[in-house]
């Protein structure tokens, strides 16, 4: 999750929000913080895809959709990729549930290869799952993505996959909250990860620790602003919603790289940072074949 970043699929909020019309009329239903406001939101985006176009080589637009909502905008929770393809989610969020389709269609459509999808009961977002290394997995289980999909997702992986950890995720402010397990860690380096520990199981923030990862703790107060919520472009190349000093000033005493864009419209309202308004189809160091992502 931290190598080149070589291949993204993101979404516009011309294509997610539709109007300010669209946004007065669901942003209360979606759970969102405020009403965002549609033409700030285009300024705020075209500030983050311009970090991204330095950085990626392909950048996918998944298409509108009369099917999904406003929360489309974060094109990371419908699909999980692996070094042999997507697996296709069902989202926790039951609003979310109708974007695996679309998602799946916009795949087969740009050949792109699918693993896997969850079937029945499983429900789990892409935020819940984070790879540590090229060969181990952990998974949040929370309101998000419940034991079902650990199941399917464990077989669907075992291949791929040496060690599969599952981390239990707190109650914190409720069902209605977005808490995935990529909302309390981001890996910007092989040993370098920006955490919350206080929403952490001891047992996980451990294993970090045993793994060699350097822990960069971010305050009460920028973990709300999602300071947590940081996406790296290369190893030690980062972005993050602007604002959150404490966090930058150490990514920076850490040797990385950090770009920020203004994220209150299309980030902080809707709880969804960098991670989550993109969906890493390749990352590596050569820029050639899919990789763990």
């Amino acid at each position: 999750m931290y190598k080149p970043l070589r291949h993204v699929i993101v979404k516009h909020p011309r294509d997610a929000f539709l109007s300010q019309k669209n946004l007065n009329k669901e942003w209360k239903v979606f759970h969102y913080i405020e009403e965002p406001d549609y033409d700030e939101a285009f300024n705020e985006y075209e500030e983050f895809i311009a970090i991204l176009k330095k950085h990626v080589q392909v950048i996918e637009y998944l298409p509108p959709s009369s099917e999904v909502g406003i929360d489309s905008l974060y094109s990371h929770d419908p699909v999980k990729f692996t070094k042999e393809g997507a697996i296709v989610l069902k989202s926790g969020k039951a609003l979310r549930q109708p974007e695996a389709k679309v998602y799946r269609e916009f795949l087969k459509m740009k050949k792109i290869p699918i693993l896997g999808e969850l079937t029945g009961d499983a429900v789990a977002d892409g935020g819940d799952i984070l790879w540590l290394d090229d060969r181990t997995l952990a998974v949040g289980l929370g309101y998000r993505t419940n034991e079902e999909a650990i199941r399917q997702l464990r077989e669907m992986t075992k291949h791929l996959v040496d060690e599969f950890i599952v981390v239990p995720l707190p109650h914190d402010r409720g069902e209605d909250e977005c808490l995935h397990l990529m909302s309390i860690i981001s890996i910007v380096d092989q040993d370098l990860a920006v955490v919350h520990s206080r929403l952490m199981p001891v047992f996980f923030r451990k294993i970090l620790i045993e793994r060699g990862f350097q822990l960069i703790e971010v305050p009460e107060e920028e973990y709300h602003q999602l300071g947590c919520n940081v996406l790296a472009l290369a190893p030690r190349v980062c972005v993050m919603v602007s604002g959150n000093e404490i966090t930058k000033k150490q990514l920076l005493a850490a040797g990385a790289k950090v770009h920020e864009y203004k994220g209150k419209e299309i980030s902080y309202k809707g709880t969804g940072g960098p991670t989550c308004l993109t969906c890493p189809v390749v990352r590596d160091e050569s820029g050639g074949g899919m990789k763990v992502v």
